[in-house]
Order: structure tokens, then C-alpha cells, then sequence
């Protein structure tokens, strides 16, 4: 990395590390993750120039993954045999999530069609993007729109878990960490996958490849033990510090309707997921806190990370969100065939 680069990432790291032992210290509920995204967003937001270099960002998608994996046991496989009510209700919510928001975005804050139907996408965020530079769409507010979702979600779903009392089970000590030589190869493994699933065009490939890597190994007994906290605690640093960082250098004054406008639109998606998840639960006798997460459309990576620090049935949080992320992008360009560029 060239040393702007890393200079930038040092910087960025130092204010992510301050908002996760502040956020640790006042006991917020995923502390590891909320913090250093409020922190690193209000360094952005004052001027700074953060960043996470992309290397850093992929390598904890992987572990990510791996941690979603270690926790399938056979017991997770008799549980899955309840999931395909909830799954066939993610198509459902993604269509009522996109075009809710986008009625609102259109209706009420006057951004044309296009913009208001990129700008709602439930997730997918990348993909969202490289589809909005092939129209005449408003890329900064679909952008600014798009990241308020992600970072709101991110501040306001642990919240929703801890201060509700969704939480059906108290969380699980600690378990056996696993050791250092299947640690590395179960890295590496994730690593081949993911370039693998990349080239076939998975969603999340890298963290999927963590995912079905760790998954296999574990479920068949080759490898025992959870990613050992010393791994896990950095990851989600970074992670909350990526999630803060998209609005470094913004202007909050010259985005002020797109900020509006996204604070509006996740205050919606959040009410109805919230509502379909509590659905869900009954029907699918799946624990509410893992059907929030679930349905919730922030990141995968993001939700992922945080089933995981919750204690929230991660396979089944993981399992909806990669579904989820399929249906947007098979959705999203059909909704937008009118307007994408044939050139």
C-alpha cells in the first residue's frame, strides 16, 4: 500500500479503536461495531479523509464468513428444516421495502424515478452503485441515501435487539477457540473459495467463501472451535470503521435533502421489516432477534457481523441476507430496464 494509504487507514483505525472502548465502556450492545461506525462517520463528517484499504476490507469479509460458519452443527441442520417458510417470504419483503421506499423518495422528496428506485434498493449496495452509473440517475444521492441506510441500521438494529428485549436466549459463553494450524488452513481454504464464487458472480463471494469453507469443515468434525476473539474483536472494528468511513469528507450541508431523505426512508424500512420479521417469527418459531436481523436490509457483512456478536443464529441471519442480495440482483435491473444504457 502507498503510504497516503496507509496513513489514512492508521487514522482511520485510531477513531474506530476510540469509539469501540467508549462504546464497550458504556455498555452499548455490539460495541465492537457501533462504535467505531458513529465514531469514524463523525471524523468523515468533520473532514477528515478515512478509509479502509481494500485488501484489509476483504480479509474481513473471510472472517466474517468463517465465524457465520463455525456455528453450523447438526442442530442448526434440524432448524433449517423450518427456513424455507421464512425464505419464501424474503422476495416478499424486498419488493414491499424497494417500492414503499420508492414512492416516498418520489412522492415526497422529488427525485425522478430512477434515482428514487436505486436510492431504496434494500441492500446490495456495490451493485446498486455500477447500476446507477449506467443511468442518468443522481449518483451522490443515491449514494448519500444508500450509506445513511447502512450506517442507521447498523447504529439502531443492536439497539432495537438490546433495548426491546428481543433476545430470547442469554448469549452463549465463550466456547474453544480454534487453534492456530486449522485456523490458517481454513483461511486459506475461505480465500481459494471466495476468489472462486467471485469469478462465478456471487454476491458477498468472499464472505460466503468463509462461510461454506468453515461451515464444511466444521459440520463434518475436521475442524472445532470458533475464530478466537483476538481475530474477531479487529474485524469488527474494521468493519464499523468501512461502514463510517463512505461519508468521509462529505458535506453535510450539501447533501442535507439526500441525508433527510435517507434518515426517512430507513425509519420506513425499518418499521415494516421490523413487522414481517415478528411474522416470521411466529410463524417459523425462529427466535425474534435472529428474524430482525435477518430481514433488516443493511449489509450482509454488516448483519452478518452482528447475528455473530449477538448471538443470533448467524447461519440463519447469513442464509436470508445472500438470498436477499440474489433477488436485488435479478430485481433491480428489470425494475430499471427502461432506463439502464444499451451502449
Amino acid at each position: 500500500m502507498p503510504f497516503p494509504e496507509i496513513r489514512t487507514f492508521i487514522l482511520t483505525m485510531t477513531i474506530a479503536s476510540a469509539g469501540a472502548i467508549l462504546a464497550y465502556l458504556a455498555a452499548f450492545p455490539a460495541p465492537f461495531l457501533v462504535g467505531p461506525a458513529g465514531a469514524v462517520t463523525l471524523g468523515g463528517l468533520l473532514g477528515l479523509r478515512l478509509g479502509i484499504p481494500t485488501l484489509v476490507r476483504n480479509a474481513s469479509f473471510v472472517v466474517i464468513g468463517m465465524s457465520m460458519g463455525s456455528g453450523l452443527t447438526p442442530e442448526v441442520i434440524v432448524a433449517a428444516r423450518t427456513w424455507p417458510v421464512s425464505f419464501m417470504l424474503v422476495p416478499v419483503t424486498v419488493v414491499i421495502l424497494l417500492y414503499s421506499a420508492t414512492w416516498v423518495l418520489e412522492r415526497i422528496f422529488g427525485y425522478d424515478r430512477t434515482t428514487a428506485l436505486l436510492a431504496a434498493s434494500p441492500g446490495h449496495l456495490s451493485f446498486v452503485l455500477s447500476l446507477a452509473a449506467d443511468t442518468r440517475s443522481d449518483l451522490l444521492a443515491v449514494g448519500v441515501i444508500q450509506s445513511v441506510r447502512v450506517l442507521a441500521l447498523t447504529l439502531t438494529v443492536p439497539l432495537l435487539v438490546d433495548q426491546l428485549g428481543l433476545v430470547g436466549t442469554e448469549a452463549s459463553s465463550p466456547g474453544r477457540s480454534m487453534e492456530l494450524l486449522p485456523l490458517l488452513l481454513s483461511f486459506a481454504a475461505a480465500i481459494l473459495l471466495g476468489i472462486l464464487f467471485q469469478r462465478w458472480r456471487v454476491p458477498a463471494a468472499l464472505l460466503v467463501g468463509g462461510m461454506v469453507a468453515s461451515g464444511t469443515t466444521h459440520l463434518s468434525g475436521f475442524v472445532v472451535g470458533e475464530v478466537p476473539a483476538w481475530i474477531m474483536v479487529p474485524t469488527y472494528i474494521v468493519l464499523g470503521g468501512m461502514i463510517g468511513s463512505r461519508f468521509s469528507g462529505a458535506s453535510v450541508k450539501a447533501m442535507r435533502t439526500a441525508f433527510l431523505a435517507g434518515a426517512v426512508v430507513t425509519v420506513l424500512v425499518v418499521v415494516l421489516a421490523a413487522l414481517i420479521a415478528a411474522f416470521v417469527s411466529w410463524l417459523a418459531a425462529v427466535p425474534v432477534d435472529a428474524a430482525l436481523i435477518a430481514f433488516a436490509p443493511g449489509g450482509l457483512e454488516t448483519m452478518a457481523a452482528m447475528a455473530v456478536m449477538l448471538n443470533a443464529q448467524p447461519t440463519y441471519v447469513g442464509a436470508h441476507h445472500v438470498l436477499r442480495l440474489l433477488i436485488l440482483s435479478a430485481l433491480m435491473p428489470w425494475a430499471l430496464r427502461k432506463d439502464l444504457r444499451t451502449s
